[in-house]
């Protein structure tokens, strides 16, 4: 099995790269993103045929070079961020969908019928005071919102047709991302756990209430990975897009997860300082969402908050300042 992953610098870019490297179905797989992408450290030595490529998915020439008909499964995972897409809204557009758009349509003269598994987002709607299905009216609240919606409509009509073979996640926020602050307007829910951890403060730029749909990186992979093994006649007849399972979690229960985990010395390092142009973004989200569809397809629910976060200590093995001494 032929795999290409773009956006493969990324952190879930690379987390999914480190999964497909240890599944034996995989012969050969195709890492690409703006930058080139490493090898994750723990598969260098890997026996599967593994190429990293620098490349711009918004030029026709190098999608045509990267998207042949060898290719059995497609990782759509490039894209700009929720806070940058609505900062800088013709980069969005270029990226989320213009890049997106070329892709698919090379795909689908290259190699009709393949499997494409995009990763969307909750953005895609609007607030919600109730329970989000597959089938409620998307209305977004930001620029990325829009992108991603539109990216749906576009590939689950392609699959209608039967052009490609498209698998459309709505993901939930994922917590806890290591490594750096991301452009995304969610970031924060990552920085409230990883800064603390290390030793350093963080800012939560919203109210303890405010609520969010989560679920872990472990999680994440888990069902990237299960998507593409769904047969597509599992799927309605009408729609490939699918909530991800995951859960409803305040800042407030993530800050007391981590007191748990790290004592309340940690828990002081965040300052609630709220800002309100990431609030505009991230209110705009619904938090509760109906994942029966998800669950009859059998994707993998989540665990607890606690266990998010032993789950990123041990992955990642960033303890509390008082563990690291």
């Amino acid at each position: 099995m032929e795999i290409i992953v773009t956006g493969a610098a990324g952190f879930v870019g690379q987390a999914l790269a480190a999964a497909l490297l240890s599944d034996p179905k995989v012969s050969r797989l195709i890492l690409t993103d703006v930058v080139e992408p490493s090898l994750p450290a723990q598969h260098s030595n890997s026996k599967i045929e593994t190429r990293c490529i620098k490349a711009d998915l918004t030029s026709q020439e190098t999608c045509q070079s990267l998207f042949t008909p060898s290719l059995s499964v497609v990782y759509l995972l490039h894209g700009l961020m929720s806070g940058a897409s609505e900062a800088n809204l013709d980069l969005g557009l270029k990226v989320n969908i213009d890049s997106m758009r070329l892709v698919l349509d090379v795909l689908r003269s290259a190699n009709p019928g393949v499997k494409v598994v995009f990763p969307s987002s909750c953005a895609v709607f609007g607030p919600s005071d109730g329970v989000v299905t597959e089938t409620t009216m998307p209305l977004p609240g930001s620029s990325y919102g829009a992108q991603k919606h539109i990216t749906e409509v576009l590939l689950n009509d392609y699959s209608r047709k039967g052009l490609l073979d498209g698998r459309i996640l709505r993901l939930p926020t994922i917590i806890v991302r290591p490594g750096t602050p991301t452009g995304a307007a969610s970031s924060f829910c990552s920085g409230i756990i990883r800064e603390p951890l290390k030793g350093e403060r963080s800012i939560l730029p919203v109210a303890p209430d405010f609520e969010i749909w989560v679920c872990s990186t472990r999680t994440l992979i888990k069902n990237l990975m299960y998507a593409r093994e769904i047969p597509k006649e599992k799927f309605p007849s009408n729609s490939r897009i699918v909530n991800l399972p995951g859960m409803t979690v305040t800042s407030g229960q993530m800050l007391e997860a981590l007191k748990n985990v790290a004592g309340d010395e940690t828990v002081q390092l965040v300052e609630e300082k709220r800002d309100p142009m990431i609030e505009k973004l991230v209110y705009s989200w619904p938090a509760r969402f109906d994942t029966a569809l998800a669950e009859r397809l059998g994707f993998s629910a989540n665990g607890t908050l606690k266990q998010i976060l032993d789950e990123y200590i041990e992955d990642y093995g960033e303890g509390s300042k008082n563990q690291e001494a």
